[in-house]
């Protein structure tokens, strides 16, 4: 029987955690300053670094969907997949970016359209593409290859190999990792998946509060957060409790009807076509485009270096800092899949998914700018989603769902997150106590408590950006892993495809 109790990495890490929660409370100033000077040498230092390490994940998941090596399982050949496609997509999903395309849906496109373009000119024609364009590249198959390469690593390791469910069991065919070099490797990843989760449940409390103020006299503030977050703490806790073949998959399928239901009313009641138009656009030279974005670093103006900064540098040490988490929640739930179905379905999927949602809110919020019906741009981003619906049909009742919708995303991203956190400070058991994942679900709670506390919304980027950059180390040399042990196969391969070559000889022969 595995060993599923929790040890030095739950342990450290939840003594970091504490001092930092501390730290906040006592010094709340002295936690801003400090994340964001890190944030801004990691930015401008290293900035590089992140588009290419990047770029290279999602080089690596294209090779792997056309390579021999999608043919392998995630598991014995004669496993079976636990879940039928629909809901593993709406698992999946619901991890990996709820929240923050219901936060950055209509913000995000409007934002770089009237406020801030990347290249040309705002509030132009030129400027609504250039919009759509850099949304599609932030929210594509970049950010959901780092979600496919931790996820790809995770279950090739535990279901294949029979390894522990841990990030630093993925690394064992390169060194030994049962020491203290495996104990540093999962406490790096545990305090990332705790940063990335904390700041997307901060943005998903102060979204909830944007909707409730803009509907009625209810001021935004910390301590109207602080009340959200207490009372969503208390309903995913109770979540947790159900385990993940009730709680999460209920609350999985449930976003899925709402966030579907959303976005069918804004794609009938505004502007279909317009909408459509410019999802087929952006497509296209979204595609066209794609490399000289992957790399666009911008080394001699100064102003187009600083959107790149706190854009594309933010967004990839975002997906970075979420990986862990969604990426063994995602393993989790993927065995029996072949490496190409699994490859092709988290990387290619959602990323469609986001860009059709993109080209709906966005296209719908940016059509409301540019036509001068409402100054979208103007709100603050988490009033930007009601600030659209409050010129639609059934607006109300769609601001009523929208803050549902966020609510039923912040429980499940933090019902799977306690999962993921009590699976990888429990020597990777899939079944972590209650008792570990309430502990992690409280703790949670209180980090984005204090950086919201200590800096809002910029105190939890900072944040999450520093968390990222240690880690995204250790995912290069989880790719190293992973072909070296895929390298160790190639003769079972050949073998089994000499095998079906000539069983179709016979055939023919027959």
């Amino acid at each position: 029987m595995k060993n599923t109790k929790t040890g030095p990495v739950f342990y450290i890490t939840i003594g970091i955690l504490i001092l930092a929660v501390i730290l906040g409370v006592i010094a709340p100033h002295v936690l801003e300053a400090g994340t964001a000077a890190a944030q801004a040498f990691i930015s401008e230092r290293f900035g590089w670094y992140y588009l290419i390490v990047v770029s290279l994940f999602v080089i690596v998941c294209l090779y792997i969907i056309v390579s021999p090596y999608g043919r392998i399982k995630l598991g014995k050949p004669d496993d079976k997949p636990e879940y039928n496609l629909a809901t593993w997509f709406a698992m999946l999903f619901s991890a990996g970016m709820g929240i923050g395309l219901v936060f950055w849906g209509a913000a995000e496109p409007v934002y770089h359209y009237a406020t801030n373009s990347p290249t040309v000119e705002a509030g132009t024609d030129e400027a609504i593409k250039e919009a759509m364009r850099f949304t599609f590249f932030h929210w594509g198959v970049h950010a959901w290859g780092i979600y496919t390469i931790i996820a790809l690593c995770l279950a090739y390791f535990k279901f294949r190999r029979e390894a522990r469910g841990t990030v630093s069991s993925t690394l064992n065919t390169l060194m030994k990792t049962d020491g203290v070099l495996g104990k540093i490797i999962d406490i790096i990843a545990v305090t990332a998946t705790v940063s990335g989760v904390a700041t997307t449940l901060g943005f998903g409390a102060v979204q909830i509060n944007g909707g409730l103020s803009f509907m009625t006299d209810l001021e935004s503030g910390f301590w109207i957060q602080f009340i959200i977050i207490t009372v969503v703490t208390f309903l995913f806790l109770l979540s947790a409790s159900t385990g993940l073949n009730k709680g999460i998959r209920i609350l999985s399928n449930t976003n899925m009807v709402i966030a579907a239901l959303l976005f069918v009313c804004i794609l009938i009641f505004g502007p279909t076509l317009y909408m459509l138009n410019l999802f087929t656009n952006t497509i296209g030279k979204y595609i066209q485009t794609l490399p000289a974005m992957s790399f666009r670093i911008a080394p001699l103006t100064e102003d187009a270096r600083d959107w790149i900064n706190n854009w594309t540098i933010f967004y990839w040490a975002w997906w970075i800092a979420w990986s862990p988490f969604v990426g063994t929640f995602i393993a989790r739930v993927s065995k029996g899949r072949t490496l190409r179905q699994f490859t092709s379905g988290v990387l290619l999927v959602p990323s469609l998914v986001s860009f059709l949602w993109f080209s709906v809110f966005g296209g719908a919020s940016i059509l409301l700018e540019s036509e001068g019906i409402a100054a979208i741009s103007e709100l603050a981003e988490e009033e930007a989603l009601f600030g659209v619906f409050e010129h639609y049909p059934l607006g109300l009742v769609m601001s009523i769902l929208a803050i549902g919708l966020i609510s039923t995303f912040f429980i499940t991203s933090a019902d799977s997150a306690t999962f993921v956190l009590g699976m990888q400070t429990s020597n990777g058991s899939m079944n972590p106590a209650t008792k570990v994942k309430f502990i992690w679900g409280l703790m949670l709670s209180a980090t984005a408590v204090i950086l919201l506390y200590s800096g809002g919304l910029q105190a939890l980027e900072n944040t999450m950006i520093v968390a990222a950059f240690p880690f995204s180390f250790i995912m290069i040399l989880m790719i190293i892993a992973l072909f070296k042990a895929l390298k160790e196969e190639k003769p079972a391969l050949q073998a089994e495809k000499e095998a079906k070559k000539a069983k179709r000889n016979k055939e023919v022969n027959v």
